[in-house]
């Protein structure tokens, strides 16, 4: 990935710091086998995965591209394998080796089309067929703060929903349309949206969506 899907400056520095907190939905979990084979891409410090492994699922791996954000994890959860991601979206796993991806915030910070094409493109290729992809992001806000953003940058990125935050990253929000565009090549299972905070401290709408490979 190419600047500015590539943040890693960024996420080594003053996103090290950062606290993510979108929610998982247990029932959707109830899905997954607790002997599966997980992915959590753009695992940040670890906790989903630590939510996982606390919750029973034996085989859970989170990657970043972030060696602060990864030595953060590895202090904390103490179950899960964490690695770095060399070159993101590359992943180092066979085709259809996984069973279950988890992509928590994470488009958010791939604010590029081609990139976010790439990266579900390759959690595609890795996923076995019928394996789930439990992503959560936050689609177009409706408050003035965002709207006002989202005018303010869309010049310069080219996509109404990308902006600059306050300290440096460059992050995207989505229309729905996008999002089942990204997807095809899945079937979606389920869907929710759920309040939450950002990583800024700020109250959200994020979209959740439960798809299976096809």
């Amino acid at each position: 990935m190419d600047a500015p899907d590539n943040q890693l400056g960024y996420w080594n520095a003053a996103g090290a710091a950062k606290t993510f907190g979108h929610p998982v939905e247990p029932t959707w979990l109830d899905r997954i086998d607790r002997q599966a084979r997980i992915l959590d891409y753009g695992c940040g410090y670890g906790r989903l995965s630590g939510l996982l492994a606390g919750r029973g699922f034996v085989a859970v791996e989170g990657v970043d591209i972030a060696p602060s954000l990864i030595a953060r994890a590895r202090e904390t959860w103490p179950g899960p394998l964490f690695a770095i991601l060399d070159s993101p979206p590359r992943l180092r796993h066979d085709d259809a080796s996984i069973d279950a991806v988890f992509l928590f915030a994470v488009l958010t910070c791939v604010p590029t089309d081609a990139g976010q094409r790439e990266l579900v493109a390759e959690l595609r290729r890795v996923l076995r067929p019928g394996g789930l992809l439990y992503l959560s992001d936050l689609c177009l806000q409706d408050d003035r703060r965002n709207q006002d953003r989202y005018q303010e940058f869309a010049a310069r990125y080219g996509t109404y929903g990308v902006f600059e935050t306050g300290d440096g990253a460059v992050c995207r929000h989505h229309t729905m349309d996008w999002l089942h565009s990204l997807l095809t090549g899945f079937d979606l299972v389920a869907t929710r949206e759920v309040g939450v905070d950002t990583m800024n401290g700020h109250p959200a709408v994020a979209t959740q969506l439960l798809v299976s490979r096809t």
